[in-house]
């Protein structure tokens, strides 16, 4: 027979059973599919769902009666007051549903959690207590991963907030940024969290195709439409019913096609090169762009309806010197993705120092192939900073010719060391500004190194 478990103390039992008045609640949260907790307004957990249970909770590491940013964030004061957006401060200010992207801490490790808080409020609409709703993000990891997108910065987690917003619905979306930046994932992200995830999810590259060739890829032909038409063919939109069709490269469709592009829109309705008869199109559109379309609407280049109808949900994506934080998961990130049979790569500090500072003009699409140029150089399985392009990291942003040693043009010294570091936050009395200026260090990088040395 099992051993039987000691019985709990007072408290512990106390704070396990949810009071009266929240019992129907609590009843209610049972049936629900997903992860639910009750919280009191002084953010302790007074009661959680099965499906909470299951995902979030452990054996040895009990949550109630416990502050929800210690169990989740592994924080000691509530989230805003550690630089967060706290969903609890704005419901309570609304008397109603706040909604936030979140990185928690679960039996999985750090995870992107969708967190919906909604208040109960008494007879004097005064709150007694909130219903937090979590759903974990599957389309995004906040550790290194072998596939999809990786990040955990601010502004990675803003796009990914968006995808999580307009993904149930059906409104066309626009990913802007730069290339490079991981529109194709960010579109497969949307598709993913949507209710069309089991059907197809079909790209265009518009900057590869002629006008010719683009109107018979993207709606097909008959057979004897032009020469070489053997046979009927199903254009790229009759592949996609019933999923995703991704616009890669908005702005590089002709003027003349984007009239029938606007119609397909607008309609759902299209026509094989060399057909009578209308089809009927049903998918939903996602479309990105490095360009400024608003630019080319403004001197002609674009059109002015088309924008506005791809537009519906415009999402920036942030370029990589903006996510500067997340270059080393990135880059375990990339190196797992290997070769399969290779030997395992690591980086060492020098030339992750490196990779920090570099610029990024490229964005992701940089970052992999100069690490994929840098392995095939670790022979002993380490990429070093002799491993990376000359001047990577050094100098003016983006430069990759290494500087000729002057008088005028001084090497940059040796990032500092963790223990000249430590002895100088201890002693040095001024502001972190002034400190990261001594110690050759952005803020940005001086706040990562204190934290890691527990001097934060």
């Amino acid at each position: 027979m099992p051993p039987r478990k000691p019985p709990l103390r007072p408290a512990e039992a106390a704070a396990r059973r949810p009071a009266p008045q929240l019992q129907s609640l609590v009843s209610f949260l049972e049936h629900e599919a997903q992860p639910m907790i009750v919280l009191d307004p002084d953010y302790r957990i007074l009661a959680a769902n099965t499906a909470y249970r299951r995902q979030f909770g452990t054996v040895d590491k009990p949550y109630l009666g416990h502050a929800c940013y210690r169990i989740s964030h592994h924080y000691d004061v509530p989230c805003d007051q550690a630089g967060e957006h706290c969903p609890m401060r704005k419901a309570y200010e609304l008397k109603g549903p706040d909604r936030v992207l979140h990185i928690h801490h679960t039996p999985r490790g750090p995870e992107h959690v969708d967190v919906e808080l909604r208040p109960i409020l008494d007879e004097h609409r005064e709150v007694v207590a909130y219903v937090e709703r979590l759903a974990t993000v599957r389309s995004a990891s906040a550790r290194p991963s072998a596939e999809g997108l990786v990040g955990r910065a601010p502004a990675f987690n803003a796009a990914l907030s968006a995808v999580q917003r307009v993904a149930p619905s059906t409104l066309p979306v626009l990913l802007l940024g730069e290339s490079g930046t991981g529109k194709e994932l960010f579109a497969r992200a949307v598709h993913e969290a949507s209710p069309r995830a089991r059907g197809p999810f079909v790209v265009v590259d518009c900057s590869g195709l002629t006008e010719t060739l683009f109107e018979s890829e993207l709606f097909g032909y008959e057979k004897g439409a032009f020469t070489g038409a053997g046979g009927r063919k199903p254009g790229l939109v009759e592949t996609a019913h019933g999923g995703t069709l991704f616009l890669d490269e908005m702005g590089d469709v002709p003027l003349s096609m984007q009239v029938k592009l606007l119609r397909l829109i607008e309609t759902g309705t299209f026509r094989r090169v060399g057909a009578i008869e209308s089809q009927q199109a049903e998918f939903r559109l996602v479309a990105a762009t490095h360009k400024p379309l608003l630019e080319m609407v403004a001197d002609g280049r674009f059109r002015q309806d088309l924008y506005y109808r791809i537009s519906a949900f415009p999402i920036p994506l942030p370029p990589l010197r903006e996510r500067a934080d997340d270059i080393p998961m990135l880059v375990d990130s990339f190196l797992q993705r290997g070769t399969p049979g290779k030997h395992r790569v690591s980086v060492d500090a020098e030339a992750m120092a490196r990779l920090q500072a570099h610029d990024w003009p490229g964005n992701i699409r940089e970052l992999r192939n100069v690490l994929e140029r840098a392995r095939l150089f670790a022979d002993d399985g380490i990429v070093r900073a002799a491993h990376l392009p000359d001047g990577l990291g050094r100098g003016k942003p983006g430069a990759l010719t290494a500087p000729t040693p002057s008088a005028a043009t001084p090497l940059p010294a040796p990032e500092i060391g963790d223990a000249e570091l430590r002895r100088l936050a201890l002693t040095a009395r001024c502001t972190r500004k002034e400190l990261a200026r001594r110690a050759g260090l952005s803020e940005r990088t001086l706040y990562r190194r204190l934290k890691a040395l527990d001097l934060a």
